[in-house]
């Protein structure tokens, strides 16, 4: 969907990689990480060899059929 905004980002980090979905509290399953102040985003961080490669392929589709943020 183009022009529907940003849905996803990456931080990049010394151990592991924390990818935050903007919408990520509408995502089955639910993600991880949230703290009360996080909205909506909900995120994962993703160690090597760590992760669910297919889940994580499953959120960011689900991801990208909702409308995204917009700066």
């Amino acid at each position: 969907m183009e022009g529907q905004g940003w849905f996803v980002t990456f931080h990049v980090l010394t151990r592991y990689v924390k990818v935050t979905f903007f919408k990520g509290a509408e995502l089955d399953p639910p993600l991880p990480g949230f703290t009360p102040k996080s909205g909506e985003a909900r995120w994962i961080d993703l160690y090597e060899g760590e992760f669910d490669e297919a889940q994580l392929a499953k959120w960011v589709k689900q991801a990208s059929r909702l409308p995204g943020w917009k700066p």
